[in-house]
C-alpha cells in the first residue's frame, strides 16, 4: 500500500481517531470518581472559606480540607414541602446529594414560580451546611446556605453563610459562575467579598432584604441591608440581589430560617 494514497491516508486517520476516542473514553471513566472527590472537596474547601475556617490565600490539601470539614460542619437536608429537616424515610444520604443535579430531575424538583433570579426549578431537599465551634457540636453557630441566579452571562453558583442569629450575613462567595474578568468577575474580589460580613439579610420582619445597590454603600452598622455595587456590572450587581432574595424567601429556605431564628432567640 503506498502511504501517500488517499485510501492511506483516510484509513490512517480513521484510525487515528478511534484510537483517541477510546484513550479519551477509557481516562473519562477511569478517572470519574476522581473528578468528582475533586469536585466535592472544592465545594467543602468554599464552604470553609466562606465562614472563614479557611483564611483568604491559605491553601490546605485535600485530606486537611476533608478533616477539616468533618469536624466542624453537618449537613442538613431540608425538605422544601414541609420547611423542616427530611426524614430518614427521603432515602438520601446528605453527605452524597446532588443539589445542582437534583434541581434538573423532574422527579426530585419542581417547577419554580416565575422570579427575577432565574430560577427554573426548586429541588424538593435542600442541604444547609451547619458549622460548630468544636467537634462537640453542641449548637451550631453559623449556617451555609447555597444559593444561584442568574447574572450577566449564566447562572452563578455559590454560598452565602449567615451567624447563629440566622440574620447577620457572615460571608458571600462564588464556585462557579462565567462573569466577565474585571467586570461580573468581580464577585470574586476579596475586597467585594469583604463587604460583606456584618450585613442584615432581613427587615425585622423577617422579609429579605439585602440589596447589592448602585454606587457605594455605608457601613455594615450605618447600612446593613445594602452592599456595594460591581463598578461596570449592573446586571451581574442586580442579579446577586435577585438569588439571595429569591433563596432566603418564603419559596425556599426562608420559613426554615424564620424556624431558626425563632428556637434561637427563644433559648
Amino acid at each position: 500500500m503506498q502511504l501517500n494514497s488517499t485510501s492511506y491516508i483516510i484509513k490512517f486517520a480513521i484510525l487515528t481517531c478511534v484510537l483517541c476516542s477510546v484513550m479519551v473514553s477509557s481516562a473519562a471513566v477511569l478517572l470519574k470518581n476522581k473528578q468528582k472527590q475533586n469536585v466535592q472537596i472544592y465545594r467543602q474547601s468554599n464552604v470553609l472559606a466562606v465562614v472563614g475556617l479557611i483564611k483568604p490565600g491559605e491553601k490546605l490539601g485535600p485530606a486537611e480540607t476533608q478533616k477539616l470539614f468533618a469536624e466542624r460542619i453537618e449537613l442538613r437536608l431540608i425538605d422544601f414541602d414541609t420547611d423542616a429537616p427530611a426524614t430518614a424515610d427521603a432515602g438520601i444520604d446528605a453527605a452524597t446529594y446532588d443539589q445542582r443535579r437534583a434541581a434538573g430531575d423532574p422527579a426530585m424538583s419542581t417547577v419554580a414560580p416565575p422570579n427575577p433570579a432565574a430560577v427554573a426549578r426548586i429541588p424538593k431537599y435542600a442541604l444547609i451546611y451547619e458549622i460548630y465551634p468544636s467537634a462537640a457540636r453542641d449548637q451550631a453557630d453559623l449556617y451555609v446556605l447555597p444559593v444561584e441566579g442568574l447574572g450577566l452571562w449564566g447562572m452563578l453558583y455559590g454560598y452565602l453563610a449567615l451567624d447563629k442569629d440566622v440574620q447577620t450575613i457572615r460571608g458571600l462567595t462564588y464556585y462557579a459562575h462565567i462573569e466577565t474578568p474585571g467586570l461580573g468577575g468581580e464577585v470574586d474580589n476579596p475586597i467585594w467579598k469583604a463587604k460583606w460580613p456584618g450585613r442584615k439579610a432581613f427587615d425585622d420582619a423577617g422579609k429579605p432584604v439585602i440589596t447589592v445597590i448602585k454606587g457605594s454603600a455605608g457601613t455594615a452598622a450605618e447600612d446593613p441591608h445594602h452592599v456595594d455595587g460591581l463598578s461596570g456590572a449592573t446586571i451581574t450587581s442586580r442579579g446577586v440581589t435577585y438569588m439571595l432574595q429569591f433563596w432566603l424567601g418564603d419559596g425556599a429556605f426562608g420559613p426554615y430560617l424564620a424556624t431558626l431564628r425563632e428556637k434561637r432567640s427563644a433559648s
